[in-house]
C-alpha cells in the first residue's frame, strides 16, 4: 500500500502546477501577441533595407559605389556583391532566417531563397535580387539577425519552470509547517507527555488553533496531574491506618478467634494489593525513558520471579539488546503473567521475544479459559472481569489487563489479546520503535 503523500508534496505539486501553467500561458501570450509580430516587423524592415540597398546601389554613380558598399557594411552589417550562380535551396533554415527570405520574397517578382555560405568561423546567408543589368547579391552575417528565439524562449520557459518549483516548495513548506507542528504536539499528547508551547502568530486562523490547542494541552496535562496526585494520596493515606490496624491484630491476636483474625488479615491484604493496583494503574501515564535492556535478562528474570512449581514458565527470546522503557516493560508483562497463571491450570506459559521487521513483539500465551472475541473490550477497563461473582478465590481485581493497556497507551505500543490456538489466550505487545541491536546485555 502506498503511503499518503504530505501536505508539503500535496502542496506543492499543486502549487507547482499553478505557476507552470500561468508561465506557460504567459510564454504563450507574449510569443502571439508580442515576440512573433516583432519578429515579423524586424524581418519586413530588414527586407526592405536590403530590397533598397542594392536598388541604390545600382542607381549611384561607378565611382561612388566603394563608398557606399563600405558604409552599407560598418553601418548595416550587410555586404554587396556580384550575383552567384543558382543552386539548390537549403533544406532547412532557423525560423528567424525563414521569416526573412518570406519578408524578402513579398517583395520580389520571382520567388527566390537565402543561400547559406560558411565562411570561417562564421555562417552568411546571400539572396540574389534582380537590380541592374546583371543583378547583384546581398548578404549578412547569422549573428547579425538570427537571435535563435526558440532556444531563448526554451531556456526562459525552463528557467521559469524551475523558479516556480522552488517558489512553490518554499510556500508549501511554509503554509504546511505550522500544521507539522501541531500534529507533533498531537502525538506527544497522543502518548501521555506535555508538548512545548505552540507559537501563537502568523494567520488568524492558525493563531487561534495553536492557542485552543496549547489550552487544551494544559488542561489534559492538569488533568493527568491531579489524578495521578489523587490516586496517589488516597493509596498514601490508606497505607497507613492499614499499617496500624496490622499491628493491631497482631496484638490482639491471643485475646480473638484466630481464624476471624486470619480472615480480617486477609482482607487487608487484599485491600492492600488492590491499592498497589490502583497506584500501578495511576503511574501508567507517567513517560519513563527508554535505555537499553537485555532483552533474554529480562524475560528469563521476570520468569524467575512469577514461576511457581505447578505454573513454569518457558522464555523464549534472542540474545539482543533493545531500546525501551524498562520499569514500564516489565510491570506491563509482570501483570500479564500474573494474569495468566490465574487461569493457565496448572500448565506452562510461554514468555516470546520476537523480532519482527524494525518492531519487537513480547507474547504472553497461556492455556487458560481464554476469553471470547466479543468480550476482549470490556476486559481492557479497569475493574472488569470475566467471572462476575467478584469472589478472591476466582480471580483479581480486575486491574491487570487495563494497567497493561495504560502502560502501551503511554508509551506507544500496541496492545493484542487473542484466542490462542489450541485453548487459552495469547497477549502480544508490539513496540514499534524499539532500536534493536546485538550489543552486549546490561550489567
Amino acid at each position: 500500500m502506498n503511503a499518503q503523500p504530505t501536505l508539503v508534496s500535496r502542496h506543492t505539486l499543486w502549487l507547482a502546477s499553478g505557476f507552470t501553467a500561468l508561465a506557460l500561458g504567459l510564454a504563450a501570450l507574449f510569443t502571439a501577441l508580442v515576440a512573433w509580430p516583432m519578429a515579423n516587423r524586424a524581418a519586413d524592415d530588414l527586407a526592405g533595407l536590403m530590397v533598397l540597398s542594392a536598388q541604390t546601389w545600382a542607381e549611384l554613380p561607378p565611382e561612388t559605389r566603394g563608398a557606399f558598399a563600405e558604409e552599407l557594411r560598418a553601418r548595416h552589417g550587410l555586404e554587396l556583391r556580384p550575383r552567384f550562380a543558382a543552386v539548390a535551396p537549403d533544406e532547412w533554415h532557423t525560423p528567424m532566417i525563414r521569416l526573412l527570405e518570406n519578408a524578402l520574397n513579398r517583395r520580389l517578382p520571382a520567388r527566390t531563397h537565402l543561400h547559406r555560405e560558411q565562411v570561417g568561423e562564421d555562417v552568411w546567408y546571400w539572396i540574389n535580387l534582380p537590380v541592374g543589368q546583371s543583378g547583384l547579391a546581398v548578404g549578412l552575417p547569422r549573428d547579425r539577425y538570427d537571435s535563435r528565439p526558440l532556444l531563448m524562449l526554451a531556456a526562459g520557459i525552463a528557467a521559469s519552470l524551475v523558479m516556480a518549483w522552488m517558489a512553490a516548495h518554499w510556500l508549501a513548506r511554509r503554509m504546511a509547517a505550522p500544521v507539522e507542528r501541531l500534529e507533533q504536539a498531537m502525538a506527544v499528547v497522543g502518548m501521555g507527555g506535555t508538548p512545548q508551547p505552540l507559537a501563537e502568530d502568523g494567520p488568524r486562523e492558525l493563531a487561534r488553533l495553536s492557542r485552543h490547542f496549547n489550552r487544551m494541552a494544559a488542561e489534559v496535562d492538569e488533568l493527568i496531574r491531579a489524578r495521578t496526585t489523587l490516586l496517589a494520596g488516597i493509596s498514601h493515606d490508606l497505607r497507613t491506618p492499614l499499617a496500624r490496624m496490622r499491628l493491631a491484630l497482631q496484638i490482639l491476636r491471643e485475646q480473638s478467634d484466630p481464624a476471624m483474625l486470619d480472615r480480617l488479615e486477609a482482607d487487608l491484604e487484599k485491600t492492600n494489593r488492590l491499592i498497589g493496583d490502583v497506584l500501578d494503574l495511576a503511574r501508567g501515564l507517567a513517560l519513563e525513558e527508554p535505555r537499553p535492556i537485555d532483552l533474554r535478562g529480562l524475560l528469563e528474570a521476570l520468569a524467575a520471579e512469577h514461576a511457581t512449581p505447578d505454573t513454569p514458565i518457558v522464555v523464549s527470546a534472542q540474545a539482543v539488546t533493545v531500546l525501551a522503557a524498562r520499569t514500564a516493560l516489565a510491570r506491563a508483562l509482570g501483570n500479564l503473567l500474573q494474569n495468566g497463571q490465574r487461569y493457565a491450570a496448572s500448565r506452562p506459559i510461554d514468555l516470546i521475544g520476537r523480532l519482527e521487521a524494525d518492531a519487537l513483539r513480547l507474547g504472553v500465551l497461556d492455556r487458560g479459559p481464554g476469553i471470547p472475541a466479543a468480550e476482549i473490550p470490556r476486559m481492557l477497563q479497569p475493574f472488569q472481569r470475566l467471572e462476575p461473582s467478584r469472589s478472591a478465590a476466582t480471580g483479581g481485581s480486575g486491574l491487570g489487563l487495563a494497567i497493561v493497556r495504560e502502560l502501551a497507551r503511554a508509551n506507544g505500543w500496541t496492545l493484542e489479546l487473542a484466542a490462542r490456538e489450541g485453548a487459552g489466550l495469547a497477549v502480544w505487545l508490539t513496540l514499534p520503535r524499539a532500536r534493536v541491536t546485538p550489543a552486549a546485555p546490561e550489567a
